[in-house]
């Protein structure tokens, strides 16, 4: 039955697969264009394990014939038919391309519906893209777009060519569902490492085949939110040239509040409706992440903010959300701000350029455009 082993096409064409594992193992990283229609479930799959390692597989193979049988099968391969129908040129996997990816196949063409599965499963797949980043990471080079917190610089990369991304961008806090500060976290939670390192690889596989003179990112730490940056990534970030957002306080505090208050509690109502319980999950969240920096901000700093984020949450309680202004001016002036600064400093002999948001577009552009890749 058909194999597929070009991994560059089934990626570039965002092939949608069937994802046979089960589902611990999809919650554990998966593809972007995944769909978890397990075979067994995560019992039975324990089951098959345990029957391999003591009496070996054909013992095993004949007990996944036992747990999945009858109206089971008939289910699941009702399941498997309705995908291949939807996504007629998809595909689908195990984790190393063998037994279960093979038997799903097999249910499929019993039902008439040629179906191919990725040769080498999950595995192969994993392993080529961390390949494919490696060599990215050494071949190619890297712009990295720094500045203050607020200074929109993951709306520069998302929209600095007119509206649209900028040629050759990551948006690695999009990839991480996080907006990268202690006050970051989005709804819908992040993505497990490895389907964070995965989309990441996608995401410089893409953008390598862009015609561009380098790749572009956001400057960041180690950590955004809870995803880590691959150790090869966060060396060649700390070694590329920068380019420098700058923008006035007031733009900032404007652009923070937006982020962190206006669009964390739209989101929050979006899931929850407009509800006292998506406003008091929102005022929760805010107070943990101001908890989280605690110790960096100091006793008394930390009371201060403290006080004024409990009366920011109560006039946005009963119809005013413009007090939190208050306490984000006074978190990045008295915090963020700070820090910012140290960590520029031994880092001037590798700015490019600085300027406002549309300058270092228009810069990006230009640099992009002088392009020796082919």
């Amino acid at each position: 039955m058909d194999q597929l082993d070009d991994f560059p096409a089934l990626f570039r064409n965002n092939t949608p697969l069937i994802d046979t594992r089960a589902p611990v193992e999809f919650a554990r990283g998966s593809l972007p264009t995944a769909t978890n229609l397990p075979l067994m479930d995560d019992l039975q799959r324990e089951a098959v394990g345990r029957c391999y390692k003591e009496q070996g597989q054909d013992a095993a193979v004949q007990l996944g014939h036992q747990l999945v049988t009858g109206d089971l099968r008939a289910a699941r391969t009702e399941a498997w038919a309705a995908f291949a129908q939807e996504h007629p040129s998809g595909a689908l996997f195990c984790f190393r391309g063998g037994m279960r990816s093979a038997l799903v196949q097999e249910w499929l063409a019993e039902r008439g519906i040629d179906y191919p599965r990725v040769r080498g499963g999950f595995k192969a797949l994993r392993r080529w893209l961390i390949d494919t980043g490696e060599a990215v990471y050494s071949r190619r080079g890297f712009v990295v777009v720094a500045g203050k917190t607020g200074c929109a610089k993951t709306r520069l990369i998302n929209e600095g060519q007119g509206g649209q991304r900028l040629p050759g961008s990551i948006d690695l806090e999009g990839l991480a569902n996080h907006r990268g500060s202690s006050f970051g976290r989005r709804d819908g939670g992040q993505p497990s490492q490895v389907s964070f390192e995965i989309a990441l690889d996608l995401a410089l596989f893409a953008a390598d085949e862009e015609p561009v003179n380098d790749l572009i990112a956001e400057d960041e730490s180690r950590l955004i939110g809870r995803c880590a940056l691959p150790p090869p990534l966060k060396a060649r970030l700390e070694q590329s040239p920068l380019v420098v957002v700058e923008a006035d306080l007031d733009s900032r505090v404007e652009h923070s509040f937006e982020n962190y208050i206006l669009a964390n509690l739209s989101d929050l109502e979006a899931r929850l409706g407009s509800t006292p319980e998506a406003f008091e999950v929102f005022a929760t969240d805010l107070r943990a992440a101001l908890d989280r920096i605690r110790k960096r901000l100091g006793g008394a700093r930390h009371s201060s903010l403290t006080a004024q984020l409990a009366d920011a949450i109560d006039a946005h309680r009963k119809g005013d959300s413009s007090v939190h202004r208050d306490w984000i001016r006074a978190l990045l002036k008295e915090y963020y701000d700070p820090m910012y600064n140290y960590q520029l400093e031994g880092r001037e002999q590798r700015i490019l350029f600085s300027g406002s948001a549309p300058e270092v577009a228009e810069f990006l552009l230009e640099h992009q455009s002088v392009s020796s890749h082919g």
